[in-house]
């Protein structure tokens, strides 16, 4: 039976005498302590700049190639329904009259065949039924073919950023879990390639970051942890990262407490090489205090048909039981 709960249990008594955990250089967090966390679970940093006007348009080039495709063909929809909107209330003030061909009689038609002249201009279509009379009509339908052409040139130009800037589709177990581990315990967490692409080459970055009290002031601080093994050529199933919990360990005899009060967050960093696109992607992702499971073990995520085939089923990924610790 898989549970999600934590067991409120001791890692391991203190040794008499542990190995002093190795201190990582600066990461770009500062040491200023915090109860924040540092990396959300999309890879994200905890930050917001503010203050900077001086690059508005970079940052939504950025924010528009960096968004979910959902939100960025909202925004692409939108601002095509407003702008013809806009161009079909420009015509219908200028005047109907102006549009020959127009057939309808109501508002509701008048308006409504101004934004369907305003979409065929925009994309520069143009079907011929209707076509603009007088020097102000044509004026306005130049610039709009015109702004059309710019704007289409813009949509290609961020559709092909987007394609351009490929990213892993990593996806890694919602807990961490201490577990047995080669007669000791183990910090683990799982993960698995999300796309049916392959990552080759991956390498694994994994530090802990807590809140310690250094010369009477409390102090944000980084520990490189080691792991069994920190790469692989492959990433054709799940692998999960082991940090055995030995001498050297920064988290070897610390209690659950003493884990939960010092705000600890493990951040992980992935590099791999993807073939599709033949470029290095990143990714990231971080556990904090409340998302490591204390004496438990995760679920075997593959299974093998009768060709021999392995079946790595994606929703087991972060799957767990518990386990009780000696």
């Amino acid at each position: 039976m898989i549970y999600r709960s934590k067991n409120r249990e001791l890692l391991r008594k203190k040794p008499p005498a542990p190995t002093q955990p190795t201190e990582t250089g600066e990461l770009g967090f500062g040491s200023k302590a915090t109860s924040a966390r540092l990396v959300r679970h999309d890879g994200s940093f905890n930050v917001q700049r503010v203050g900077d006007n001086h690059n508005r348009f970079n940052n939504t080039f950025h924010k528009l190639i960096s968004m979910s495709w959902k939100k960025f063909f909202l925004i692409i929809v939108l601002t095509f329904i407003v702008t013809n909107i806009i161009f079909a209330v420009i015509y219908y003030l200028i005047g109907v009259e102006y549009l020959h061909g127009m057939i309808g009689t109501s508002f509701f038609d008048e308006i409504s065949e101004s934004f369907f002249f305003s979409t065929q201009t925009l994309t520069t279509l143009g079907y011929g039924r209707i076509s603009p009379v007088g020097t102000l009509t044509s004026l306005v339908a130049a610039i709009e073919s015109m702004l059309g052409l710019l704007s289409f040139a813009m949509a290609t130009g961020l559709l092909y950023g987007r394609f351009s800037h490929p990213e892993a589709a990593i996806i890694y177990s919602e807990n961490a879990i201490i577990a047995p581990y080669r007669g000791g315990r183990g910090l683990m967490f799982r993960i698995a390639n999300g796309r049916k692409n392959e990552l080759i080459e991956l390498e694994a970055t994994v530090v802990l970051s807590r809140n310690e009290m250094v010369k009477g002031n409390l102090t944000r601080k980084f520990y490189a942890l080691a792991l069994e093994i920190g790469r692989v050529n492959f990433l054709a199933s799940s692998w999960t990262l082991v940090h055995p919990i030995v001498d050297g360990s920064p988290i070897l005899g610390l209690s659950i407490e003493e884990i939960e009060s010092a705000e600890t967050e493990i951040m992980v960093q992935l590099k791999a090489y993807d073939e599709t696109y033949s470029q290095t992607v990143f990714s990231r992702s971080s556990y904090i205090h409340e998302e490591i499971i204390f004496g438990a073990k995760f679920v075997p995520a593959t299974t093998t048909d009768e060709e021999g085939t392995t079946i790595l089923d994606l929703e087991k990924i972060g799957q767990y039981e518990l386990f009780k610790l000696s």
